[in-house]
């Protein structure tokens, strides 16, 4: 696990580092080196990459060199967040009902009631989440607050939990995966209840 951030990040580090944490948080998707580059308000991506290879290299996040959208934060996981079972990356799988055990995660974000899922398939892959990756989820408390694009779990009566992309058109919702193999989930609105929006992706390695 990465030692404080004062401890041993430089200042520029520290900052890309914590503006990475805000966007992931603020947006279920890793951002892009440009949207890097505009925030730290640099010119050249080889700034914003060399302080990412620092950043992997001593344990805040994981990325595979070259593909920002790969990122990764690593740190944030430390204690008590109930893995609720299974969510179908692909077709559809029954619901979770009980916690199965627990995944370590950070105190933050604990008091969010955040679960965990175990990925079951590879319908988002294109998202860089893979089969036996573990998705951190923050509970959706009123559906009204999700926007297109986002990455949710979804329960579908009758047939099971899923994770994909949420998309509203009208009084349609359309679960929609990151792997060109998978056709579009349509639904009407009362035809589906929301659990969890992305909050994380945890990979062990």
């Amino acid at each position: 696990m990465a030692d404080s951030p004062e401890k041993n990040l430089s200042d520029a580090q520290n900052e890309l580092y914590e503006w990475i944490k805000d966007y992931l948080r603020d947006f279920q998707h890793s951002p892009s080196i440009r949207q890097m580059m505009k925030a730290m308000g640099l010119k050249s991506p080889a700034p914003i990459q060399s302080r990412l290879k620092h950043l992997q290299h001593k344990g805040y996040i994981s990325w595979q060199e070259g593909k920002a959208r790969t990122l990764q934060i690593v740190d944030q996981i430390l204690t008590g967040v109930p893995i609720m079972g299974s969510v179908a990356a692909g077709g559809l799988i029954e619901t979770f009902s009980d916690v199965n055990e627990n995944l370590d995660i950070s105190d933050v974000l604990k008091k969010k009631n955040v679960f965990a899922l175990t990925v079951n398939g590879d319908s988002m892959i294109d998202a860089y989440i893979a089969h036996g990756d573990m998705v951190l989820m923050e509970p959706i408390k009123d559906s009204y607050s999700l926007r297109n694009g986002m990455i949710v779990s979804a329960m579908v009566p009758g047939l099971g939990t899923t994770l994909k992309y949420f998309t509203k058109k009208g009084q349609r919702i359309f679960l929609e995966a990151a792997n060109a193999a998978y056709e579009p989930i349509e639904l009407g609105l009362d035809e589906v209840v929301f659990q969890g929006k992305l909050l994380a992706v945890w990979r062990k390695v």
